[in-house]
């Protein structure tokens, strides 16, 4: 019997797996876009830093940026050869960590960065079934690729376990 890997993923970061796979991380105004495919039992999380970059690059896609980040869970989901619509999407993250600092429209990155999740959610056809977002502090994140469970630890303490709905339509 396969044994559980367990990855911890640091911001910037992506990953892509299937049952066997349980991935962690800790969000502060970051944002994680987590997608789960109830069926396959396959799954992915980004955990993405700012909305978009400042100026173009030379070189691939990276991770820290919110398209960049969701382009590389679609290049998974390619390779699995299961289209992003199928999968079920939740978005968390996005907190304020610094209140006292904000753009001239007022916005503080983490709601930015939350902004850029709904709309690319939307740009792309995909239905978000899970938001928790915003508010102030950290959230630590373990999503179950096998069960489809995403359990949360927001810094107020509160500790709560979502599933999807379509959890039990396997």
């Amino acid at each position: 019997m396969p044994r559980l890997i367990e990855h911890y993923l640091q911001p910037g970061d992506v990953a892509f797996g299937d049952r066997h796979l349980r991935l962690r991380t800790v969000l502060g105004s970051c944002v994680a876009l987590v997608f789960w495919h109830p069926q396959r039992l396959l799954g992915g999380m980004c955990h993405y830093m700012l909305p978009r970059r400042r100026r173009q690059c030379a070189g691939g896609l990276n991770g820290r940026y919110a398209a960049e980040a969701l382009a590389l869970l679609f290049t998974f989901m390619g390779r699995a050869q299961v289209p992003p619509e199928q999968f079920c999407v939740s978005v968390f993250g996005g907190g304020d960590m610094f209140p006292g600092v904000r753009r001239s429209d007022g916005l503080g990155i983490g709601q930015q960065n939350v902004n850029a999740a709904i709309s690319l959610i939307k740009a792309h056809g995909l239905v978000c079934e899970v938001y928790h977002v915003g508010g102030q502090g950290y959230r630590s994140l373990v999503f179950d690729v096998g069960t489809g469970r995403v359990q949360l630890k927001h810094a107020d303490g509160t500790l709560n376990p979502f599933e999807s709905p379509r959890s039990n339509a396997r």
